[in-house]
């Protein structure tokens, strides 16, 4: 017999009855029914109750044992009593009769329970995280992380892409994100940065002719956590393709996402639906105007409508005069809410000022008549023409955000998903991707009073060229696109700018210089001048497509080891300070910052004959 195990603990059922077996895993729980103790053995594949009576040798031992110590079990399989079979547990139809037991690690008191679902404080679970993941929801979720990558890695292989490793440590970049720096040893006073992202790898693949090219790609970020964006690292199904158009992309990826999102749609008995192929296809501008946002989560069926013309000259004066200083109305409907009260409405637009913006207007509408100072200053007429532009029922409210047309979008945005959220009119049950495509090119920079890119500084744009040469910078479009489910942006990406000349156009537009190009991205504009194919990809976030799939609200529980808001490990205790010699090899020292009592201190680089 094995030293340890037999069987695994969801394996045993009516077939191994009167078999001699041998268990091991955590005591997940104890009952005691006068003499006889009921324990529940658990490992990484399930749950085995386990008998000790008065004639076992293994119940003093077992009842003398806190939850979550580790034991072996030798025993007898029973078939349970009639009428106490458990239908929800794979071994639910048999018991194991514990003959004897060897405590492999006893359990001290726990900080948190393992049995149960009870939330717990973030700095305790994540301290903890190994108990944490003991707990059946983490756990399964993990597993499914596991076997959601198994699923992508095998779809790409499939579709004719050969994996690659990209390296961690390289160089600084100066776009995007704040990076996480390395110091070197054997140069000193210079740093890698860990990548924010392979994307300039994973072009001079294509360069060097891989043609198709994914990973599981780590990635490493310095910024602020979000409830979809973990601090400090995360991973992506980084691609690249050779020779390829933006539907040449959108025709490789979509089956890929679409195989696994219905692979685990019916994930712990979810039933799920997955939106068909091909991926609906929105532009940019068409998605800021009706959903407010650029991830819209198309499972709402509320659309924003641009009610700007319907308001010049009206009789509501504060949106006419809006509307003539060149700002817009945007209006949102709120379907079947006759019988709300009038607090509902209200409520919304104390919502919206505790959003920080001025407020939220409103018009009721039952029976087919609208109410409330809009409408009775808008008139009937009026009214009649936003219910025709909306399509609003006769019971149907509506909302009004207006503004500067950002501004206004956004609330328009938010307000969407908020009377969406109050009516209950999200389903659930469904998995809704959409690309957003058509990105500006450039935007107007109002802090910088410039012109910068959008976007991505390495798309090509539309019309190549001719269009930097001669259209306004703001008109041109760019072959960029986001994929998006369930209002979760999965991705961005991008047809790439492989060609010098255009690059070098495109940075000038941005107020850079020619210098300012081969300094800073050397080692690819080097590249594209030895022949470059045309090429583009893109990297949906894995950590988002299991939390979707794991229908959890925040990326950390389907992390393994995940940092805090403020990226701290506080299982493992990082970041923390380096020894004396650490930093001397390292050519660093210390420095306080000045004028902070007790602040933390801040690295920098030396001169090594400064001592």
């Amino acid at each position: 017999m094995h030293a340890y195990r037999t069987h695994n603990c969801a394996a045993l059922t009516a077939a191994d009855v009167g078999q001699e077996v041998r268990l091991s895993g955590w005591v997940h729980r104890k009952r005691d029914h006068g003499g006889v103790l009921f324990v529940d053995l658990r490992d990484h594949y399930g749950i085995t109750q386990v008998v000790a009576d008065s004639d076992s040798p293994a119940l003093p031992i077992l009842e003398g044992l806190r939850a979550e110590s580790v034991v072996t079990i030798d025993g007898v399989v029973k078939a349970r009593a009639e009428g106490t079979a458990n239908p929800n547990l794979a071994t639910g139809e048999i018991e194991v009769f514990a003959r004897a037991v060897t405590v492999q690690s006893a359990a001290a008191e726990l900080p948190m329970p393992v049995a149960g679902e009870a939330d717990y404080p973030e700095d305790i679970r994540l301290r903890y995280r190994f108990l944490d993941l003991r707990r059946e929801r983490l756990h399964n979720n993990i597993v499914l992380r596991s076997n959601v990558i198994s699923s992508l890695r095998r779809r790409m292989i499939d579709q004719g892409f050969t994996e690659f490793q990209t390296p961690i440590l390289t160089a600084s970049s100066p776009e995007g994100a704040r990076d996480y720096l390395v110091p070197s040893r054997v140069h000193p006073g210079k740093f890698y940065a860990l990548p924010q992202a392979p994307q300039m790898f994973k072009q001079l693949l294509m360069v060097a002719g891989f043609d198709r090219y994914f990973q599981i790609a780590p990635c490493f970020r310095d910024e602020d956590a979000r409830a979809d964006r973990s601090p400090g690292e995360f991973y992506q199904l980084d691609f690249e393709m050779s020779y390829v158009t933006q539907d040449d992309v959108f025709a490789a990826i979509e089956p890929v996402l679409h195989g696994v999102f219905e692979e685990f749609a019916n994930w712990q008995g979810k039933g799920r639906s997955v939106s068909p192929l091909p991926f609906k296809r929105i532009p940019y501008k068409e998605s800021m105007l009706k959903y407010g946002n650029d991830k819209p989560d198309l499972r709402n069926p509320i659309l924003i409508t641009d009610v700007s013309d319907l308001f010049q000259g009206s009789g509501f004066g504060r949106f006419a005069l809006i509307v003539e200083a060149g700002d817009v109305v945007r209006a949102i409907p709120a379907p079947g809410t006759a019988e709300k009260s009038r607090k509902f409405f209200d409520d919304m637009n104390s919502w919206a000022q505790s959003e920080g913006f001025a407020g939220l207007g409103y018009a009721t509408r039952k029976g087919g008549v609208f109410g409330g100072p809009i409408a009775n200053n808008h008139g009937e007429e009026g009214m009649a023409k936003i219910a025709d532009a909306l399509g609003l029922g006769p019971d149907d409210g509506v909302f009004f955000a207006a503004g500067k047309e950002a501004q206004a979008a956004k609330l328009a945005g938010l307000a969407r998903t908020r009377v969406a959220e109050q009516l209950e009119l999200i389903d659930d049950k469904r998995f809704e991707f959409c690309w957003i495509v058509d990105f500006p090119m450039f935007e107007y920079d109002e802090d910088a009073k410039k012109v910068d890119f959008s976007h991505n500084p390495f798309s090509m744009p539309q019309g190549e060229l001719e269009a930097l040469e001669t259209k306004n910078p703001l008109d041109i479009l760019a072959f960029q696109y986001d994929i998006v489910c369930n209002g979760v942006e999965l991705s961005s990406g991008a047809i790439r700018n492989h060609r010098p000349e255009i690059m070098y156009k495109a940075f000038e537009i941005a107020g850079y210089t020619q210098q300012d190009v081969d300094t800073n991205f050397a080692g690819m504009i080097n590249a594209f001048k030895f022949g470059a194919p045309p090429h583009g990809g893109s990297a949906p976030g894995v950590d988002r497509i299991v939390m979707l799939l794991a229908d959890e609200p925040n990326i950390r529980e389907v992390i393994v080891f995940p940092m805090t808001q403020k990226a701290e490990d506080l299982m493992m205790g990082a970041p923390n300070f380096a020894t004396a010699k650490q930093l001397r090899e390292l050519n660093i020292r210390l420095v306080d910052q000045p004028n902070a009592a007790k602040a933390s201190p801040v690295t920098e680089a030396v001169d090594p004959a400064a001592g």
